[in-house]
């Protein structure tokens, strides 16, 4: 795991003190050494931090060149299968210095490539992504057909951004190493956070910064973007019920792939450990992890006050899984003033105005196995995107008992229910499940991903804000995205498809990365090795969602495992009180964050409005915490990167 940055500009030219700019940003990524490569005749600059996994010798460094300095190679991430890529290579004559995966990336490019440069079009790109099994993004600068080509794994675990100007292309693994940072607004980004907490899309909150989505890649060529394409399409793209695997199989085949998954995530020759939250999929992990490590070290975090959202307290589960495994697990307490002094640095982290106080836990739980020399943690994430779990899944289920309903009772049945209190968990699910009743199709799919209404969230924003995003709707991207489906993918496998591309890429993994990286801590996710996406995929759903038990077939694949009353305990979340801490112990921060005179000189919200929801919120009439917490982070935002973007801040104590 790793920092990269680089650009390809028109002109030849250098921009190298970009360059050490980015590289001071990135640092936190790369902590053990960093590298620098310029062409100043081609206009090309690449640049590297290095968190040593595999390989610790300076054999490792990059950028990489090949023996002939021909092709240049900056990557970040791990390659599952490289030995087996290697070994293959060398049977075929290629020699290697080191025993990194990053030489044996730069081999099988070269070994593709061939003498004549084949690969310069979409399709030889494609074949050679398709060998990989790991997590990356990459760019490889080929002086001899003088193509950058730059690439993202196939479920987005690596994160990678683009900058295109008239002068050409800058990319980074963070938005805050761009050399542009009076950043102006893309408002139907800010829609999309405010509507999902998290923004769908290949958008940011910058107009001048995209995302290079899951799966995609692009061939630059003097300093534009000569093509983009999808080189990985999720399973769910060619679903056929025909290739469906019997329950014995499913069960079987989930334990067989979950664990050689987890066995080939260990390879690293540094300490590995793992999250440990006492849930199902965190619990898998470790079950199979220790099968190689029986000392493994596993990390959870107790925060005060979960009870008042409902959920069920983690921390004995994870201490009765860590008895029932043999594994030490340490924990770290937190409370909200510890949230309320990290949400600034938080944002500055992740780039993103994510309305999310679990990428905290990530971070507190990084910082503690660093502290303890642990470099790489294995993490339970994607489990509820492969197999189903989220509340939302149960809802869609139960759909089946009211859809059927006509149009005129499905509206009433959404006034009905939208006038539960807010106050009790069990009456604010309710009005969730069916605040979407009154859709249809992939309309009501997608709404169930949604916090809050269009309406009571249009009421916060200013005129200006509104004619600004004209007839654009926060869900455009999704419901594009479901219109490319088979017409035949049920409504269970549709929205696990819109988990694995959008949730997942834009909202755990997002979060999971930037704040353990931050922490120096390179984080592996199992759950989401190719082979097992590619399995999951045929499972039928009846045996992933069944009734109110979600992940069944998973569940069933580790009951030799794990004690019965862990794998099936009460859905929990990673995350904290937030509706009493906001109400409470951040009253306060969140007055003085949200000002009027700061709302007014945004230019986006109503200051009237959105004192009207402080004020609804305190008085239980409206669950607008997350909202809140939203427009907080927008405004941190703000004073991150635009009004002054500087340096970083200094990390928060935990």
């Amino acid at each position: 795991m790793c920092g990269i940055a680089g650009y390809s500009l028109q002109q030849s030219s250098s921009h190298s003190s970009w360059g050490d700019h980015a590289l001071s940003l990135l640092s936190h990524r790369g902590p053990d050494d960093s590298g620098v490569f310029i062409d100043n005749e081609n206009g090309i600059g690449l640049f590297h931090t290095r968190l040593s996994i595999v390989d610790l010798s300076a054999q490792g460094r990059q950028p990489m060149k090949s023996a002939d300095g021909s092709v240049v190679l900056v990557f970040n991430g791990e390659l599952y299968n490289f030995r087996e890529l290697r070994d293959e290579l060398s049977e075929e004559g290629y020699t290697f210095r080191g025993t990194s995966d990053t030489e044996v990336l730069l081999a099988l490019y070269l070994k593709h490539r061939g003498e004549g440069g084949c690969l310069v079009n979409n399709d030889s790109i494609s074949v050679f992504l398709n060998l990989l099994n790991g997590i990356f993004a990459f760019a490889i600068w080929d002086s001899d057909v003088d193509n950058l080509i730059i690439a993202r794994d196939a479920l987005g675990v690596k994160p990678l951004y683009i900058q295109q100007s008239e002068n050409g292309l800058h990319f980074s693994s963070e938005l805050k190493a761009f050399p542009k940072r009076k950043h102006s607004f893309n408002h139907a980004v800010l829609d999309r956070y405010l509507t999902f907490l998290w923004s769908p899309g290949e958008g940011t909150v910058a107009s001048d910064v995209c995302k290079l989505g899951p799966g995609q890649a692009i061939r630059v060529v003097g300093g534009f973007i000569k093509q983009q394409f999808n080189w990985y399409k999720i399973p769910s793209f060619s679903y056929v019920s025909q290739s469906f695997l019997s329950r014995t199989q499913a069960i079987q085949g989930t334990e067989y792939h979950l664990r050689q998954a987890v066995h080939r995530q260990l390879v690293a020759d540094v300490p590995v450990g793992a999250f440990l939250s006492g849930g199902l999929d965190s619990s898998s992990i470790v079950a199979f992890a220790r099968e190689q490590h029986p000392d493994l070290r596993c990390f959870t975090i107790d925060v005060s006050g979960t009870a008042d959202e409902g959920f069920c307290d983690d921390l004995p589960y994870a201490h009765r899984v860590s008895a029932h495994l043999g594994v030490p697990l340490e924990v770290v307490k937190v409370d909200a003033a510890q949230m309320a002094a990290g949400l600034e640095e938080m944002v500055w982290q992740l780039d993103e105005p994510l309305a999310d106080p679990a990428p905290l836990n990530v971070l507190f739980i990084s910082r503690l196995a660093r502290d303890q020399g642990i470099k790489v943690l294995l993490s339970g994430a994607g489990g509820d995107d492969l197999f189903t779990g989220y509340r939302r899944h149960f809802a869609l289920r139960s759909e089946r008992l009211w859809a059927w309903l006509p149009r005129p009772f499905r509206i009433q049945l959404r006034q009905l229910t939208g006038q539960l209190p807010v106050s009790n968990p069990l009456c604010r699910r309710l009005r969730k499940a069916f605040s979407g009743a009154h859709l249809d199709g992939d309309a009501r799919l997608v709404h169930y991903f949604r916090w809050i209404e269009r309406s009571d969230l249009h009421a916060l924003y200013t005129p200006s804000f509104r004619s600004a995003l004209a007839d654009v709707q926060a869900e455009d991207p999704m419901l594009t995205f479901l219109a490319g489906l088979p017409n035949d993918t049920p409504p269970i496998e549709r929205m696990l498809a819109l988990e694995q591309r959008f949730f997942l890429a834009d909202h755990n993994l997002t979060y999971t990365d930037k704040m353990s990286m931050a922490a120096g801590v390179e984080v592996r996710v199992p759950f989401l090795d190719l082979d097992l996406v590619d399995f999951a995929a045929r499972i039928p759903p009846k045996y992933k969602q069944r009734g109110r038990e979600g992940k069944w077939v998973l569940k069933k694949a580790m009951q030799p495992y794990l004690p019965l009353e862990v794998i099936y305990r009460p859905k929990s979340g990673f995350g904290a009180p937030l509706r009493r801490w906001l109400r409470v112990e951040l009253r306060d921060w969140l007055s003085d964050t949200l000002t009027p005179e700061r709302l007014r000189s945004r230019g986006l919200f109503d200051p009237i409005a959105v004192q009207r929801l402080i004020e609804a919120n305190e008085e239980g009439k409206f669950d607008g915490s997350y909202t809140l917490l939203s427009l907080a982070c927008i405004e941190i935002w703000c004073r991150r990167f635009i009004d002054s973007p500087a340096s970083p801040l200094p990390s928060s104590p935990v």
